[in-house]
């Protein structure tokens, strides 16, 4: 295996275990052990916790080591994190948590987007819909929610605010994190492709209120369909 294919596979076992509790906060690392517990050279451990690092999952010291973080000062919106973290046991919380930060900021974003999206930013959305629509009557699921994903990365990006398109990765690792885990109906659901037909017409059309309960609906409806699903279970 390559030194960035080890590098990667080191990262995500680190990850994996810190998120996930395995590793606690406070637990001090250290290149040398983790370099021989793993089978890799030191520049792979050390390139993997200066990634950890910068997710803010772990900070160093001279003379001490690399000390994980309590979760509290992780950065929680960064998408590799969210993607660990939706792989543990704590799953149903992470996705209640992710649903409420949704909840905050798309219906918010829709409403600005009918107000600043440009004439393309329109006509995409638009278009994207359409699609949304084909793949739904298709039962396509992987490439609808592929298309879902860029419709709503555009939704945020249309809005003309900067912190809200910077969103976009992260709630790009939802859309896919909940197709990965298998939380996704096995036909899309026919009301909520509807409500993105409407959204986008709405946006088009320059009506912010709609557009903002459209979206309001989307995300909780997306909500309650994980949350039931994980029931089953």
């Amino acid at each position: 295996m390559t030194q960035r294919g080890l590098h990667g596979q080191l990262l995500d076992q680190l990850g994996q275990a810190i998120t996930s509790g395995a590793i606690p906060g406070g637990k001090v690392l250290r290149i040398e052990e983790l370099a021989a517990r793993h089978g890799v050279s030191r520049t792979v451990a050390r390139e993997a916790v200066r990634v950890l690092e910068a997710m803010r999952l772990v900070h160093s010291r001279p003379k001490v080591g690399t000390t994980v973080r309590p979760s509290t000062e992780w950065n929680l919106f960064d998408p590799q994190l969210v993607r660990w973290r939706l792989g543990s046991a704590q799953r149903g919380e992470q996705l209640r948590q992710l649903s409420h930060v949704r909840a905050a900021v798309e219906p918010a974003a829709g409403g600005l987007a009918a107000r600043e999206a440009s004439a393309e930013q329109r006509a995409e959305l638009l278009e994207l819909a359409a699609e949304l629509g084909r793949l739904a009557e298709l039962g396509e699921v992987d490439q609808f929610v592929e298309v879902d994903v860029r419709f709503h990365r555009l939704v945020l990006t249309a809005s003309g605010n900067e912190m809200f398109a910077h969103l976009g990765d992260f709630t790009a690792e939802l859309l896919r994190g909940r197709n990965r885990l298998h939380l996704m109906p096995e036909v899309p659901d026919a009301v909520a492709t509807q409500r993105h037909i409407e959204v986008a017409r709405a946006i088009a059309q320059r009506r912010p209120e709609q557009a903002e309960e459209l979206l309001r609906q989307i995300v909780a409806g997306a909500a309650a369909e994980v949350a039931a699903l994980l029931t089953r279970r």
